[in-house]
């Protein structure tokens, strides 16, 4: 009876680089997510940092004193105002801006019937924008006051760093979306921290500008 002399079947080449590409795309993961976790780690220890930020100014409302029809509207969105400057006829009442700034709201249906709580123009004082953040209570919020630097991107103009200070923090939360802890389901609140910047220097920057920003520690 003859033996088998079959020699067993080779593992196939292809097969073996392919196992090598597989761990080695697998150690260059492990190492790039221990990188980043330690990079998070490091950062969360140098900053407190959100993406929930924006360049904003408090609205100033030009609304009649008596309810009546808009009979004339003079300016648009985008214009520039002056002290004194005629803006609207609502009824016999002329609407003036009392200071300088810029109208960001403009109602122009002539023939509408306005009442003291119904602006018909919007306006911000240019001077008064400031980078305002939301953080979460759980966030590092007790790691903030006044007087810390900040560093803010804003994403209209990409990687680009501008630079401020934290001006205030609020006493209150902001009112507005929940968010809860997905660990025990406890809801969190998120607080307003506005931060002044040097509007000279900044000059590009403009109200509703979304941004993000990193308050040193």
């Amino acid at each position: 009876m003859e033996k088998n002399t079959t020699a067993p079947a080779p593992v196939p080449a292809r097969a073996s680089r392919n196992k090598q590409i597989i761990l080695t795309i697998l150690a260059v993961l492990g190492i790039v997510a221990l990188v980043g976790g330690t990079m998070y780690w490091l950062n969360g220890r140098k900053y407190v940092s959100t993406d929930k930020a924006q360049i904003s100014a408090p609205l100033i409302q030009l609304a009649p004193r008596t309810p009546g029809v808009l009979m004339h509207i003079s300016v648009k969105e985008g214009d520039a105002l002056y002290p004194g400057e005629s803006v609207a006829r609502v009824g016999g009442e002329i609407l003036s801006s009392q200071i300088s700034g810029i109208a960001v709201m403009v109602k122009n249906d002539i023939g509408a019937q306005y009442s003291p709580s119904s602006p018909v123009v919007t306006m911000i004082d240019p001077n008064a924008l400031q980078v305002v953040a939301r953080i979460e209570e759980d966030k590092g919020l007790k790691d903030i006051y006044v007087g810390q630097r900040v560093i803010f991107t804003v994403d209209a103009f990409g990687s680009q760093k501008f630079e401020g200070t934290v001006a205030s923090v609020s006493m209150t939360s902001h009112e507005g979306d929940v968010v809860f802890n997905i660990s025990d389901k406890r809801e969190l609140q998120q607080f307003d921290v506005k931060i002044d910047y040097d509007h000279a220097k900044y000059k590009e920057l403009q109200n509703g500008m979304s941004a993000k920003v990193w308050i040193v520690k």
